[in-house]
């Protein structure tokens, strides 16, 4: 992990992940300019959302799509919202 006050040299080469599972650590839903919002009464549970979502932030609990989104982590791309066939996701402005 590179620190304040580390020289040029000391920084990794770029695109190399140095430790297994390190994204937890990078909170990105600060990128975001929509945010997905799911409606539970529309949902059919078929959990394409959560299985085409490339941050992991769609949530699910015991096989049931949680209406609990990872803001965290949550980009706002919209590949929720687009693959949804009832249209249970809709992404609305930050």
């Amino acid at each position: 992990m590179v620190k304040p006050g580390d020289g040029y040299k000391d920084i990794p080469i770029g695109g190399l992940i140095l430790d297994a599972g390190n994204a937890k650590e990078y909170k990105t839903g600060g990128w975001r300019t929509k945010k997905p919002i799911l409606d539970k009464e529309k949902c059919i549970n078929c959990h394409l959302c959560w299985a085409f979502c490339p941050d992991i932030s769609i949530l699910s609990e015991d096989g049931v799509v949680s209406d609990q989104i990872d803001y965290d982590h949550c980009k706002g791309c919209g590949i929720c919202a687009n693959e949804c066939p009832v249209n249970a996701i809709e992404m609305v402005k930050e």
